[in-house]
C-alpha cells in the first residue's frame, strides 16, 4: 500500500493559503486523496476549498464499503458527491455576498490495490513518476481551449498572458461535470497530485530528479516546496506525494 507525504505552503507572495489538501483512509484500506485550490482571492477561495475537502472527507468516512466495490461504483460515488458539494458551495456563495464568485479546483482520487479512480476539475494536476514524469490530467484552461481550436500551439501556450485562466471550477455554476480517469498503479512508482503553485514553477525534470532521489519521502516533499519558493513562490504550493515503494518516510 502507498506511503505518502502531504505538503501545503502559503508561498512567498500570498497572505493566506487558499489550498486545502487531505488524505483519508478507510478501515479496508481505501484512500481518498483530495487537493483543492480555492479561487476568488478576496471572494473566499479558502472557504470554497475548505468546504469541498471537509464535505467529501466526511462523506467518504461515513459511506458503506459496498459503495466502493468496483471501478464503476467508485466513479458513481465521486460523481454524485462532487455534484452535491458543488451545489452546496454554489448556494453558499449565493447566500453570502462576501463569498460571491468563489470556487475551487479539485482532484479527488480513490486509491487501493485495484488502482486509482480520479475526478479532475480545473488546473490542479496529477503526475505518475517512475524515472520520468507523465502528466495524467489535462488542465481545464483557456489556453487549452485555444490549443484545441488550433488558434495557438502548445509552445505558445507556455507564455500566454491568460495561461492561468481556468474554464471549469467547482462551485461557480449550479452544476458540474468532472473529468474521470482510471489507471493501475503498478509499482514501483510515485503519484504526485498538486496545485498549480507547484506545477507552474517546477519542471517535470526537476520533479523527477527530486522524487527519484534517495532522500526520505518527507525530505522530497520539503525539497519540492523549497524549489517552488526559490523560483518565485507567487502562489500557494500544495500536494500529496504517494510512493508505492517501501522507503524511509
Amino acid at each position: 500500500m502507498f506511503q505518502y507525504v502531504i505538503e501545503t505552503d502559503t508561498g512567498k507572495k500570498r497572505e493566506i493559503n487558499e489550498d486545502r489538501v487531505a488524505v483519508l483512509k478507510r478501515p479496508e484500506g481505501l484512500l481518498l486523496v483530495l487537493v483543492a485550490d480555492g479561487m476568488g482571492g478576496h471572494n473566499a477561495g479558502d472557504v470554497a476549498s475548505e468546504m469541498t475537502v471537509n464535505s467529501l472527507s466526511t462523506l467518504f468516512l461515513e459511506e458503506r464499503a459496498e459503495a466502493f466495490s468496483s471501478i464503476e461504483s467508485k466513479k458513481e460515488w465521486l460523481s454524485e458527491h462532487i455534484q452535491n458539494v458543488n451545489k452546496e458551495v454554489y448556494e453558499y456563495a449565493g447566500n453570502n455576498p462576501a463569498c460571491k464568485g468563489m470556487g475551487t479546483t479539485l482532484i479527488a482520487a480513490l486509491i487501493d490495490d485495484a488502482g486509482c479512480v480520479m475526478c479532475h476539475i480545473g488546473d490542479s494536476r496529477a503526475y505518475v513518476i517512475d524515472g520520468t514524469v507523465e502528466q495524467l490530467t489535462r488542465d481545464h484552461s483557456y489556453v487549452n481551449v485555444l490549443i484545441d481550436s488550433g488558434e495557438i500551439s502548445e509552445e505558445e501556450a507556455e507564455d500566454h498572458p491568460k495561461k492561468n485562466w481556468i474554464v471549469k471550477a467547482l462551485g461557480t455554476e449550479p452544476g458540474i461535470e468532472g473529468e474521470f480517469l482510471h489507471f493501475p498503479l503498478a509499482p514501483p512508482l510515485y503519484l504526485l497530485i498538486c496545485s498549480d503553485g507547484l506545477s507552474n514553477k517546477v519542471t517535470k525534470e526537476d520533479i523527477a530528479a527530486i522524487v527519484c532521489s534517495p532522500m526520505p519521502l518527507s525530505k522530497k516533499g520539503e525539497e519540492l516546496v523549497k524549489l517552488a519558493n526559490h523560483l518565485g513562490g507567487e502562489d500557494n504550493i500544495s500536494f500529496v506525494l504517494l510512493s508505492s515503494l517501501v522507503e524511509e518516510v
